[in-house]
């Protein structure tokens, strides 16, 4: 007779299974996208069944529609109601010259805790910054603007600026937090600002406006408006990714 497992146990059990459920369905995820990337779904065009890409992909029908939420998350799919899914927009290939093999999911979910964190930092930094910090956010501010005027990726400059306002908060949390995903964090600062590299110059020049947004409200002590903007710069961020052709229907 087997020992009772112990709610301890179950629990660490429950969570390998989450994490290699959670690790399966990113994989679906980007072969996916790469499908739709590489033009094998073209924009406007129907997803086979749940079955048939269950069967294709070699994985339950639960891990699939893990993998499919994130994309309409994404805005690439969208889902009609009894028709199916189809596919909305077409990314640019570079995204999967700029962005390491199986590290997109990745990326995606660092800018979701970028967003959380960033915003939070961003409000605090607003109620307690000194005139030094707010010389370091103009510095790097300035940085980015030379980048963007030459042409130049930027991303030291980009990751100055944001590192700047954790430091703000005056709790160092926030900047320790962020420090512990700086890997995650500059592998898609190099994406987002290669793929706007490759875009007439007033992507970048948007991006600055939004940095512009974020560093005006703390400057005048807004709080609510310094976290809205930096939440709406990270998601915009996020959703830049994924730009490319679109479906017109």
């Amino acid at each position: 007779m087997e020992p009772m497992k112990s709610s301890q146990e179950k629990s660490h059990r429950s969570e390998k299974q989450a994490f290699k459920d959670s690790s399966l369905s990113d994989r679906v995820y980007e072969r996916l996208l790469s499908m739709i990337v590489q033009g094998e779904i073209a924009v406007g065009d129907k997803l086979p069944t749940e079955h048939v890409l269950s069967e294709q992909m070699q994985v339950s029908r639960p891990i699939l529609r893990q993998a499919l939420k994130q994309l309409r998350e994404d805005d690439v799919i969208v889902s009609r109601q009894g028709s199916g899914s189809f596919v909305k927009r077409r990314p640019d290939e570079a995204i999967l010259d700029f962005a390491p093999v199986g590290s997109i999911a990745d990326i995606q979910r660092t800018f979701e805790f970028r967003a959380a964190v960033e915003g939070e930092a961003a409000y605090l930094a607003a109620k307690r910054r000194s005139q030094a910090d707010i010389d370091l956010m103009t510095a790097a501010l300035k940085e980015l603007d030379r980048c963007v005027e030459n042409n130049e990726l930027g991303v030291d400059a980009d990751e100055a600026f944001h590192f700047a306002i954790c430091r703000a908060s005056d709790n160092q949390y926030f900047a320790s937090a962020r420090t512990s995903m700086n890997a995650n964090i500059l592998t898609g600062m190099n994406l987002t600002r290669n793929l706007s590299l490759m875009k007439p110059k007033t992507r970048l020049e948007l991006v600055q406006q939004e940095h512009r947004e974020i560093i005006e409200a703390i400057i005048e002590g807004d709080a609510p408006a310094a976290r809205d903007a930096m939440r709406r710069h990270i998601d915009n961020a996020r959703q830049r990714v994924f730009d490319g052709e679109v479906s017109s229907s």
